[in-house]
C-alpha cells in the first residue's frame, strides 16, 4: 500500500525538536516559524509537557467518556481561569473542524436555522459543514455544497446588516485574525456591530480561535483585542501541542442535552494531561506575553526596514503577536524555499504572495532577530 499522495512534500524529513528548532535525518539544524500550521504551542519537546504525556499514559491513556475523567474537569476549569471566560462550558473533541462541526450544530439545535454566514477567504476545516463554511471550491466536494453558507467581505458591516435583518441566519462564525486566508484582521468597531446585530436577530456567533486563539496573538483569544464576547469559541492547534485535541467554549445561555453531542476519542486522559501541561507552561513562562512582545518586535523592525527600503518586494506586514503576514509583490515560492534551503528557516505561507509566521510562543527575541537578519538575506 501507498500513501494517497495530496501532501507537496518537501524532500526533508524531520526526526527531533527543541523548543523553536527541528533537526532533519541527515543533522540539519532548523528555526521553526511555523510550528506545524500554529499546533506547536510550548515548544518542541518540553519536559514538562513530555513528563506530563508520558506518566499519563504509563497509568490510562484513554477510556470512554461513559465514566468520570477527573481530568476534563479540571481542564475545564483551568482553562476558564486562564482565558476569563470561567461561565462557559467546555466539550472537548479531536480537532478544529470537529470544533467548528459540533459549535455550528449546537447553533442549529439553538434557534432551528440552517444558515450560515462566513467571511470572504475563511478557513475552518475539512469536513461536512466546517469546509462548506470554508471560502475555497476547490476543497468543498459536490456532497458538501449544500447551499447553507454565504460568504461576506471583512469589515465592511452593511451586507452582514442586510443578510440578519432576513432573520433565518443560524450562525456567524469568524476568525478575527484570518489565518489561511492571509492574516487580514477584523476591525473592533466590525465586530462589535455584527455582535449586536446577531443579539437582535437570535443568531449565533462563533469566533474561530483555532489558529489565532491560545496566546498566540499576545491575548489569550484574539477576539479579546476588540472588546467582544461571542456566544461560543473553538480551539485546537495549540491546546495540546501536537497531541490532537480540540474544544468548544460555550456560553451559559446554552443547555446541554444528553446525548446532544458526543465523541469517542475527545477528552481522552492522554490528551486532558497535555493540555493541563500546556497551561502550565504558558502561565509560569509568561508566554502570552512573549508572544505579545516579540510578534510586536518583529512587526515593527519589519515594517521599518520596509519603509526603508531595505527589504526589497515586501509591500506590508500584518498581524497581532507570534501571528505575521508578511505580503509581497511576487510570488512567495522563491523567497520562502530559499529560506529554507539556505537559511534553514522554516516559514508557512498563504495565497500566492503572503509568507505566514506562526512560531512557538516561546520564540526568543534573539530567534526573532536572526529571522529578521536572514529574510533581510534573501530578498537582497
Amino acid at each position: 500500500m501507498e500513501l494517497f499522495d495530496v501532501y507537496p512534500l518537501f524532500d526533508i524529513a524531520i526526526e527531533k525538536g527543541q523548543g523553536c528548532h527541528v533537526w532533519d535525518d541527515k543533522g540539519q539544524e532548523y528555526l521553526d516559524l511555523y510550528g506545524g500550521h500554529a499546533v506547536i504551542s510550548v515548544g518542541h519537546a518540553h519536559p514538562h509537557y513530555v513528563e506530563a504525556i508520558s506518566s499519563q499514559v504509563a497509568k490510562l491513556g484513554f477510556y470512554s467518556n461513559s465514566v468520570q475523567n477527573p481530568l476534563q474537569k479540571e481542564l475545564a476549569l483551568r482553562l476558564g481561569k486562564a482565558c476569563g471566560y470561567e461561565d462557559y462550558q467546555l466539550f472537548l473533541i479531536n480537532s478544529g473542524a470537529e470544533a467548528n462541526e459540533n459549535a455550528l450544530k449546537l447553533a442549529s439545535f439553538y434557534n432551528g436555522r440552517t444558515r450560515v454566514l462566513s467571511l470572504e477567504k475563511a478557513f475552518h476545516g475539512r469536513t461536512s459543514l466546517a469546509v462548506e463554511a470554508t471560502a475555497n471550491p476547490r476543497i468543498i466536494a459536490p456532497i458538501n455544497a449544500n447551499g447553507h453558507v454565504t460568504y461576506l467581505p471583512i469589515n465592511d458591516i452593511e451586507p452582514w446588516k442586510a443578510e440578519l435583518e432576513k432573520d433565518d441566519v443560524c450562525a456567524v462564525i469568524i476568525e478575527c485574525i484570518q489565518g489561511v486566508g492571509g492574516i487580514r484582521m477584523v476591525d473592533a468597531g466590525f465586530l462589535k456591530e455584527l455582535k449586536a446585530l446577531c443579539e437582535a436577530h437570535n443568531t449565533v456567533l462563533i469566533c474561530d480561535e483555532i489558529q489565532c486563539g491560545y496566546g498566540r496573538s499576545g491575548k489569550f483569544f484574539a477576539h479579546q483585542w476588540l472588546g467582544v464576547e461571542p456566544d461560543m469559541i473553538t480551539v485546537a492547534k495549540g491546546i495540546c501541542n501536537g497531541f490532537p485535541m480540540g474544544g468548544v467554549l460555550i456560553s451559559p445561555k446554552f443547555k446541554p442535552v444528553y446525548g446532544q453531542l458526543g465523541t469517542t476519542f475527545g477528552g481522552n486522559h492522554l490528551g486532558c494531561a497535555g493540555a493541563l501541561a500546556v497551561l502550565d507552561i504558558i502561565e509560569s513562562e509568561g508566554l502570552v506575553e512573549n508572544a505579545r512582545k516579540v510578534g510586536e518586535y518583529i512587526i515593527s523592525t519589519l515594517t521599518e526596514k520596509m519603509k526603508a527600503g531595505e527589504l526589497p518586494h515586501v509591500v506590508d506586514v500584518r498581524g497581532r503577536g507570534l501571528m505575521i503576514g508578511i505580503e509581497l509583490d511576487i510570488p512567495y515560492k522563491e523567497p520562502r524555499t530559499r529560506l529554507i534551503k539556505e537559511e534553514h528557516i522554516f516559514t508557512g505561507c498563504s495565497g500566492t504572495n503572503v509568507i505566514r509566521l506562526l512560531p512557538p510562543l516561546c520564540l526568543s527575541m534573539d530567534e526573532a532577530q536572526q529571522f529578521i537578519d536572514k529574510f533581510g538575506k534573501v530578498l537582497a
